[in-house]
């Protein structure tokens, strides 16, 4: 699965324009998606990471170089419906998202206005909020919801316009320590189970754990990319360019400066349980 392209993004530039100045948002910029990964941007704020994501289902077109969703060029029109299909989007407020006046017409939303028939609307509807674990919520008011539970029914909606990707530009910003949980429970299932490509945009480090691939922008760049282990064991990196490392891996980084034998790359606490544990 993970073996085809699903985004491609070669050499691209994006500047903003305005009559004082212009900005540059993304600068030469390459980078391959395939089919099926779990990817995690991070990065400061300004240093591109949402400007990258609008340019994944043609929200925003290069200034310069191509993007290819599934081979398609976002700047050519005739395909911008077919590749907002193919890569949904999430935001970080579930309130500008939300449309309907109760749960399930929300959900029902976008497969309407592609003109699917009302009988897979409702089995597209169904199936949406179960994989979001939303399903008891369907007659709810989307107002009267928590707001981990308005998000995931954000995502809902985007599962039920059958995308092959969906992009979270900070989806968790928002919302309590249970919310973000709920999220990220969501996330990963749609990943793992419905084999759905994912694009998530974070500044909460634990949420990079269980990528395939964690991408970190500064500057309108790409500066390190590798596996979770990878990255984040170059702590003292990561600090320079003003960003956090999960806990436990600070944790296991403080522990080694004091002589303690634990390995730098790790990332969860039974992996520390386990390593000190070992040390007797």
């Amino acid at each position: 699965m993970k073996n085809k392209q699903m985004i491609n993004i070669n050499n691209v530039t994006y500047e903003y324009k305005s009559e004082d100045e212009n900005l540059v948002a993304i600068k030469d910029l390459s980078l391959d998606i395939k089919q099926g990964e779990f990817i995690v941007i991070i990065g400061h704020n300004g240093s591109g990471k949402s400007t990258l994501a609008k340019h994944m289902n043609a929200l925003l077109l290069p200034t310069e170089g191509i993007v290819e969703v599934k081979g398609m060029d976002t700047q050519d029109e005739k395909h911008t419906w077919d590749i907002r299909q193919i890569a949904g989007m999430v935001f970080q407020n579930p309130d500008n998202q939300i449309v309907g006046t109760i749960v399930e017409e929300d959900v029902a939303f976008g497969p309407e206005n592609l003109g699917v028939k009302r009988e897979e609307i409702i089995e597209r509807v169904e199936s949406s909020l179960s994989l979001v674990g939303m399903d008891a919520y369907r007659f709810k008011a989307p107002h009267l919801l928590s707001g981990g539970q308005k998000q995931r029914i954000a995502i809902a909606g985007i599962i039920a316009m059958r995308p092959d990707c969906i992009i979270l530009d900070e989806p968790t910003a928002m919302l309590d320590p249970e919310g973000r949980r709920e999220v990220m429970k969501t996330i990963k299932k749609l990943n793992k189970e419905e084999k759905i490509t994912i694009i998530h945009i974070t500044h909460f480090m634990e949420e990079a754990v269980d990528a395939d691939r964690v991408i970190v922008m500064e500057d309108s760049k790409i500066v390190i990319q590798g596996k979770p282990r990878e990255v984040f064991k170059q702590v003292e990196k990561l600090k320079k360019l003003g960003l956090d490392v999960p806990q436990v891996t600070e944790l296991a980084y403080v522990l080694s400066k004091e002589g303690i034998n634990i390995p730098a790359d790790v990332l969860t606490v039974d992996e520390m349980v386990m390593k000190i544990c070992q040390l007797r």
